[in-house]
Formats: C-alpha cells, structure tokens, sequence
C-alpha cells in the first residue's frame, strides 16, 4: 500500500477510535476512506467505524466543527495552577459551573493575528472540541512572541506551554504544538521559519516514548547547533506536573542542562568523558587454549568471531572443543548450537564424547547407560546448552530469529552457527554473494542488539596455490561469496592442516591463525592443535613442522 497523505487538509474526519491499539481519538479519515493511526501507526484503506464527515471525537463524546463563538472568562486555571495573569497573556479563558468549579478550558489559535478557532477542553470528562479551524494554525502561543529572542521552548500541549512559561519565572518565549506528539513534526514544519531569528530552540515534550520520540523527530527540524531536547526529572511526566507541585529549581536546572539534539549514532566528543574511562572491556572468557590468548585477549561479547577453513579440516571439532569448555566453566553462561550439517543426535553425541574422552558415535564404541548417564549429566543434562533442530525453514530471517530467541529468551551468551554456506545456499534467489551480506548484516547487527558473543562457521574459496586440504595458509581474501563476512567479523580465525601428509602428527595437526583481531590488532599463527583419534579430543601442542616463520610457537 502506498504511504498514506497524512496531510490534514484532506481529513474528513478526526478523533476516532483505533481498532488495532485501543487508542480512543488517534485515527484519522481521509477523502478517500483511507486512515491513518497516529499512536500505533497503522493505517488502511477503508475504515470500519461509524462517523459522520466533519466530526472531532474523543472518548465517548461526539461533537461537531462549529464556528467560534463559545466565550470565556479570564481567570486562573486553578486544576492546572496556572495564574490568571499567565492565562491573559497566552489570551486563554475558562467557563465555570454553577457550583463555581472550572467546566472547560478556552485556547485560541491565530493565524497572522487573526483568530482562527479555539479548542475547548472539558475539564472534568479531558474531551475537547474545536471551533473554527486549527488546519492553518500557528502554533499555540505565537501571537505572544516577539519575532526575534535568545530562547525559545516548544512543548507538546497548552498547560504545558503556560506552565513552562511560569516556571522559567515569565522570562522566555514558549510555544506548543497543536495536536500532541503525532502531528508535532507536521506542526513545526508548517511554521518552521518563525523559529528562524532564534539562537536557542529547547524542546521539551512529555516523558513518555511517544514524546521522546517526537522530540527528536522535531528536532531533526533544526540545526544541531540550536535545537536543544530537555529531559524532565524522573517521577514527572511534563511541565503542568512540575508546576503543580511547585519545582521551579528542578525544572530550571533540567532546562539548563538540555543537551544540543545529535542524531542517532552522532556522540559528542565532550560527552564521553564517561565512556573513555570505563574499564578496558576485558574478555569474558578466555579460550581453552593459552597461545591464543596471547593474540586474542580472550572471548568478548558483543563479538562476531568467523571461523573458517578448508573442506573437512576440522571446523566442527574445534567448535565442539569450544562449546564443552564454554558450558563446564564454573557459573558460566548459557550456549546456544545450531549445527546446520548434522543432526541434533549427532551434535550431542560428540559433545559427551568430549566428557567421556571416547568417540561414542562410532559402532564400535560402546558404553553402559549407567556410564553414559554421567557423560550427559556433564554436557546436555546441565540444562545450559540448546540445540536447533535444523529440519524446516532455513530461511536467513528464520535463522535470524532462532538466534535472537536464544539470546533474548534463553539467556544464551554464546551462540554457534556452524556454517553460514549452508543456509544460503538454501535461499531461492541464486545470489550467493548477496545473500550472504544480508545474513552476515543481519547477524552483526543482532550481535550488538543483544550482547552474545557469535561464532560464525564459513567455507573458503578454493586456493590458486595449495590446496586447504594440503595445508595451504588461509586467508580474508578466500572467505567464500562476500568480503562482508571479513570486514564485519570483530575476528577472523583460519584453521589449517595439511591432512595427506606422510607424517601422522603433522596430518592431524592444525595450525590456528589469526587473520583478523579488531580487538589488539595481533594477527597470525597462534597455536597448534593435535587431533587424538582414540579420545577424539583436541590438544594444544608445540610446532610439529618446527621450521620458518613459526619457531616462536
């Protein structure tokens, strides 16, 4: 569906009920049928309530457009604790009951000194009309502004207009907005160059999401360099309820300390005195295995880590070395697998085959259940590891969520994937290359979102030299499909082994390099990892070639 016009002069109707959120008065009706939610942001095309064209509705009242002639007393607004001389001036009137107490609130809307409608708010019921016409409007409160001043404050209703005006002690302009937080952008566009001739603009909405959302929406509006947003003290959700319990020193102090509006992912550099001299984001963990911690500082979170390397040089057993030591460090986090290549009954096996330091998958293993029992007490049965089943939808969205609940909702701290390749080459579109840069964005992203440390298991292109398969060295530029993986990974981790070779100790060898380190920048070979096949298990051992660039290892 095209993006709705959500220009007012094409609304028949306003006010009315939300079918999707509850919201009592957000909907709007254009000519054409069409509406628009302005609190949940939904909208279609026909809209199903009943109305009449022309009507305002709030609530459960229902009332008509009139021409303006309702008229007021001047008076303080004493439910609000506005006095009657902040009332006068903003030209605000008021109607009583015959018991004396306030009926209805009088607001006049000018445009070029002329008045053009007033709203009229029932005190009691918090039901408005309006007489007249807003849809031209200035802004509530321009007609008592000079055209030129070093301030001016915005807020996001009429009390709160008058009661930031009284608050500030009657020294500086303050406007507001004319249908709240929805339309505030809409309102200030319509009126943008009044604002022109002033050197500080202060925007103070109300302290719920949807005013903190309009705040910076408005003050997009502006240049960074005088629009300022104000945060209120905590307990007050706007001016008026400052000014009812009398906190004109909080409100003055909040007003002062407003910040200058930066865009989202703009930080101003005299802003981070806090955050240069938070302590050094240590790892939360270190690797099983010493020497790579002497590159790598260890396994942080809100890290993408890759590991890579050639067709059937042992990815998946390193990785499975990394989740058995990841789940028995003492009170640890969760782990989360999603093993794309083998079943769930395999990827467990193998994991108690790490506790029991015995190849149970193989036939000729075998092992009495009362044994086995313990070997999965020690890994599945800690209630601290989850699997996904990877039978259905491999979709990269279906992937992504899996992630996100293994996160958010399982409490995983770190999250597995071994390998990317597969579900690409599960999507329909035939774009390897870019559907791989959409599964790595979204997962970098998620990373960030959620604080897990994610382990990325990718393919490699083949080498123009030797073969992977025969030890040739690995490298950013054979990660296979996309440089995305390379440049958005925190760490690169390249295995190799050249596993012809006559040697058996050199051919269940593998070499552990660093080709990426966002962290300390230290890059290159960092330990050797000798495969056991009686134990099944991966040992940290010295050099096995013992020659060139490697003796330091």
């Amino acid at each position: 569906m095209d993006k709705l016009d959500h220009d007012q002069s094409n609304w028949k109707a306003q006010h009315l009920p939300c079918e999707s959120c509850g919201s009592s008065d957000a909907v709007c009706v254009n000519e054409d049928d069409s509406w628009h939610c302005f609190s949940c942001e939904t909208h279609g095309q026909d809209y199903d309530g009943e109305y009449e064209s022309g009507e305002y509705m709030t609530g459960q009242s229902e009332q008509k457009v009139l021409a303006i002639k309702t008229e007021g007393i001047v008076g303080a607004l004493e439910d609000r604790k506005i006095t009657s001389t902040t009332a006068k001036k903003y030209g605000v009137t008021i109607r009583r009951n015959n018991d004396g107490s306030i009926k209805n609130h009088l607001y006049p809307y000018y445009k070029d000194g002329e008045q053009v409608a007033q709203k009229i708010r029932d005190v009691q019921d918090k039901d408005f009309r309006i007489e007249g016409t807003v849809r031209d409007a200035e802004l509530f409160g321009m007609h008592t502004v000079q055209k030129k001043g070093k301030y001016i404050t915005i807020t996001e209703g009429e009390c709160d207009a008058m009661a930031a005006y009284e608050l500030m002690g009657s020294k500086w302009a303050v406007v507001s907005v004319i249908n709240g937080a929805s339309s505030a952008p809409k309102d200030i566009k319509r009126n943008l160059e009044f604002f022109n001739d002033f050197e500080t603009i202060v925007v103070c909405f109300d302290a719920d999401k949807a005013g903190k959302d309009a705040a910076k929406k408005v003050a997009e509006l502006f240049p960074p360099s005088k629009c300022k947003i104000m945060s209120l003290p905590d307990d007050y959700k706007d001016a008026n309820d400052m000014l009812r319990v009398n906190k004109k020193q909080a409100f003055m102090s909040a007003w002062w300390d407003a910040k200058l509006f930066a865009p989202d992912g703009i930080v101003r550099g005299d802003d981070m005195w806090g955050v240069v001299t938070e302590e050094i984001n240590q790892s939360f963990v270190e690797y099983p295995w010493q020497s790579m911690n002497d590159l790598t500082y260890g396994i942080r979170t809100h890290e993408l880590i890759t590991i890579t390397a050639g067709s059937g040089m042992g990815k998946s057993q390193f990785v499975r070395e990394l989740v058995y030591y990841l789940m028995n460090i003492e009170n640890g986090s969760n782990v989360g697998l999603l093993m794309m290549e083998e079943s769930i009954r395999r990827t467990g096996l193998s994991l108690m085959s790490l506790s029991a330091n015995q190849l149970l998958h193989l036939p000729d293993v075998h092992m009495d259940k009362e044994e086995l029992k313990k070997h999965y007490d020690a890994t599945l049965g800690t209630g601290r590891v989850f699997l996904y089943d990877s039978f259905g939808s491999n979709s990269i969205d279906n992937i992504v969520s899996r992630v996100r609940y293994m996160a958010k909702g399982l409490d995983c701290k770190y999250i597995f994937l071994d390998h990317v390749s597969i579900i690409v080459s599960d999507q329909q579109n035939g774009d390897e290359r870019k559907a791989l840069d959409e599964i790595v964005t979204k997962l970098r992203t998620l990373v960030q979102e959620t604080g897990i440390a994610l382990f990325l298991v990718s393919h490699l292109k083949r080498p123009g030299g030797t073969s992977h398969e025969e030890g040739g060295m690995t490298s950013l530029s054979q990660l296979r499909g996309s440089a995305g993986i390379g440049q958005l990974s925190d760490m690169v981790i390249g295995l190799e082994r050249d596993g012809q070779h006559d040697d058996p100790v050199i051919r269940n060898t593998t070499t552990v390099r660093i080709l990426k380190n966002r962290f300390s920048g230290l890059t290159g070979p960092a330990c050797y990892l000798h495969y056991d096949k009686d134990t099944g298990r991966m040992v940290e051992v010295d050099n096995p070639n013992d020659a060139g660039d490697d003796d330091e290892f």
